[in-house]
Formats: C-alpha cells, structure tokens, sequence
C-alpha cells in the first residue's frame, strides 16, 4: 500500500513516487517513457521528481506531455542548478522550467546542492516564487546536516524536505542526517532508492527476494519504504517496471528479513559524508 506522510507545511504527499533523471534524452524512449509516468501516476505514485538539470530541460518538457490532462493530480517537483540560486537568477530558472513543463506552478522547488549564492539569498528568492505563486514551497537536496544546519541559520524554517541519495548500500544518513530531520518532522526523499539498478546481490537480498517471491530490486525498494519519514523516487522508463515499483509498496519485510539484509549491508557506526551522484 502507497501510504501518505506530511511535509512541515501540512501537505499530504505519497511515500513512493517517481523519479525522471535520464528521461527525455533519446527519442526511441520517448513513448515508452510517457506511458511509464502515466500509468505511475494511475497506480497512484503521483509525486514526480524533475530537474532543470536533467537532459538540459529535455525531461521537463517529456514531462509536459505525459501529464497533459493529469497536473491537478500530481505533486510535481522540480530542482533549480546552484548557480541559478541567486534571487534573480531562480526567477529566470523557475520560469523556464515552468514553461517546459507546460504548467503554472510547482508543487515543491528544491536547490539541487549547496553552491556558492549566499543561503539568505537562495531563500529570498523560493520565498518570492512562493509569494507569486509560482511554487508552493521548497526545499533542498543532497544537503548534510551541517549543511541543514547552516540553512536553518540563515532563516530556512519554511525548507520541506532533503533529498539525499539513499539506499541499502548507501545507508550513511542514518547514523546523524536522517535523525536531525526527523526531529524536525522533515522528511527525506531518497533518490536513486536501489542505486540505479546496480545494488549487488548478496546472499541475503537473494534469499529475502526468493522467500516473497519477487526481485531484489524490489526488496530493496520495500526496505527503503519500511520507514515512515522517507518518500523513494525511484525511475522506471517501462511500464513493467512501473508495475514492479507499485507492488513493491505492498511488500511486508518482516524481523528476519532485515536481520538478515543489516548482516549484508550494515547500518554505519559513524557519521560518514553524504554520498552524492
């Protein structure tokens, strides 16, 4: 079951949704890739992840077409590059990226990673956008906790979430990141939620996947879901793929399970730095 959780804000948001890094950027995908987000979106995983960045604005305007019709029941989001937070600059940026997608506002904008614009001013200039009601809220991505720790100095009180890269083998937030967040009732968006399809299979993943009888990527997705203050984005470009991610949301892991996956992938001992791709 998709379930929901809060953002700070009150807004209610699905805990699995869809991530697009990579779409948009060879045509032979194209219709494939539409239909992907479409049937997401049926099946209920309707928070949509995007970036200026991503195909250099080829995957916003994909976007555009595949939620023709469906915008008022999608969550959508979208990233703004760091040297493009300055208050002007993200005017310029937000706009462009409002035209490719084929909409009038976004859901959630969030600063891609920390850059060199002074915060004070990246917040200035989300909480313009939100004033003009280009954008709804905002927040932030692939920001460690010094990192939250510096915005929430310079006056980001109203920032939603941060997306991170998280994972089974990726499992470092956990130890100082995630904790700091949650005691903010901030939750984390994990991107790239089974590595890209790369996670190795161990032994445990293998036997976990046999005993419920499905892949591994879909375990991996299941236990990045078991927690409540976490929404995974993971892409899916076919519609087979899409319909392996949404029963992933069904899958129960039970105490044996993840016994067995903290033997292979051990939660961390230490703080580490934030992994990024």
């Amino acid at each position: 079951m998709i379930r929901n959780l809060m953002l700070p804000d009150g807004t209610s948001v699905p805990n699995l949704g869809m991530g697009t890094w990579k779409m948009g950027e060879r045509m032979e995908r194209r219709r494939s890739e539409i239909e992907s987000v479409q049937l997401g979106v049926e099946l209920g995983m309707t928070l949509v992840d995007t970036a200026e960045m991503y195909g250099d604005g080829r995957t916003e305007q994909l976007l555009s077409q595949a939620l023709q019709g469906l915008r008022k029941d999608v969550f959508l989001v979208s990233k703004v590059y760091p040297h493009n937070a300055g208050r002007a600059a993200m005017k310029r940026a937000c706009e462009a990226s409002l035209r490719r997608l084929g909409t009038d506002y976004l859901d959630l904008y969030l600063l891609h990673w920390p850059g060199s614009v002074p915060l004070e001013e990246t917040i200035a200039g989300f909480e313009d956008l939100r004033g003009a009601g280009k954008i709804r809220a905002w927040g932030v991505s692939n920001f460690d906790t010094s990192d939250m720790q510096d915005l929430l100095a310079a006056g980001g009180e109203a920032c939603q979430t941060n997306q991170i890269l998280y994972n089974l083998v990726r499992r470092g937030p956990e130890f100082e990141l995630m904790p700091w967040l949650q005691g903010r009732s901030m939750p984390t968006m994990a991107y790239s939620p089974i590595e890209q399809g790369a996670l190795p299979h161990t032994n445990a993943l293998t036997a976990v996947a046999k005993k419920h009888g499905v892949t591994p990527y879909q375990v991996a997705l299941a236990w990045v879901l078991r927690r409540d203050d976490v929404i995974a984005i993971p892409k899916a470009g076919t519609v087979q793929h899409v319909r392996e991610n949404r029963a992933a949301a069904d899958l129960a892991l039970d105490a044996e399970d993840f016994a067995q996956l903290d033997r292979d992938y051990p939660p961390p001992r230490r703080k580490r730095p934030l992994d990024m791709l």
